[in-house]
């Protein structure tokens, strides 16, 4: 859910969070700089955890087996669901997969960047992937909803042998298959990616019915569940987001929205 800023709010003076023992410190403004025209919430924890969750069907692959809905009378929960702030191969240009490569300073700016703007939600959730999981961290803390909850099949597409490579690389290796939109062996397949990806949806829209829940995944595996929805396939540059509608156990896409104001850094996965 987007804010709007008012631009008649006077302004606290900025601080310096630092987060988890992490390198970098970020220069955020304070709570009380917030000032949107709804969603007043100050954060109420100082350090958001990070927490595993064991869902009926957590599996790595496939629909929820376990949970039988009814579509036609579920209540319809909304899914904000965001790729990660820019990690640092995401900076050079290298294939990630499930490579767990940390966030960048800029990505960490941007996620802080990303909470400014983002008003209350039901629930926070994220991949177990640790670009994802700071970025997750790092806005709940801002909006003040924790703790973050973990689900493994929120992670990127598993790239097999392109992971660590430039495209350049890639090229070299296996010419002509980045144009031909190939893959090669070893490559999870984008539908078996965007099957996990909907079941995790399922099983997290249970959790919160009725609500609105922000998600923290991985741009590939977005842009994958929309293809096999039938919506848009939509570049997703770091901490853009598409909407996606959850009731019972029928999943449909929505709009796709920017939550940083910052330029693409690269959409290798």
């Amino acid at each position: 859910r987007l804010q709007h800023f008012d631009e008649n709010c006077p302004i606290s003076p900025p601080g310096n969070i630092e987060q988890f023992a992490y390198r970098s410190r970020l220069h955020i403004v304070s709570p009380g700089a917030r000032c949107f025209t709804s969603g007043s919430e100050q954060p109420k924890n100082s350090h958001i955890q990070i927490v595993p969750v064991a869902l009926p069907s957590a599996g790595m692959d496939g629909y929820p087996r376990q949970r039988k809905q009814n579509s036609a009378t579920s209540p319809s929960t909304r899914l904000l669901v965001a790729r990660h702030g820019q990690s640092e191969w995401n900076a050079i240009g290298r294939w990630q997969g499930q490579a767990d490569v940390p966030l960048s300073d800029e990505g960490m700016r941007q996620a802080a960047g990303a909470g400014l703007l983002l008003g209350t939600f039901g629930a926070v959730w994220s991949s177990d992937l640790e670009r994802a999981s700071l970025t997750a961290a790092i806005i709940a803390e801002i909006i003040g909803i924790g703790p973050v909850l973990i689900d493994p099949r929120l992670r990127e597409t598993n790239v097999g042998p392109w992971e660590g490579l430039t495209h350049d690389e890639v090229e070299t290796s296996w010419p002509g298959f980045l144009e031909e939109h190939r893959r090669p062996d070893g490559f999870e397949p984008y539908d078996d990616a965007a099957r996990r990806m909907i079941a995790a949806f399922v099983d997290i829209a249970a959790q919160s019915p009725g609500e609105e829940v922000l998600v923290i995944s991985h741009g590939g595996v977005i842009r994958a569940v929309r293809r096999l929805l039938g919506a848009t396939d939509a570049r997703m540059s770091n901490l853009s987001a598409s909407w996606f509608d959850v009731r019972g156990m029928a999943v449909t896409a929505g709009d796709v929205v920017d939550l940083a104001d910052a330029a693409p850094t690269g959409t290798a996965l």
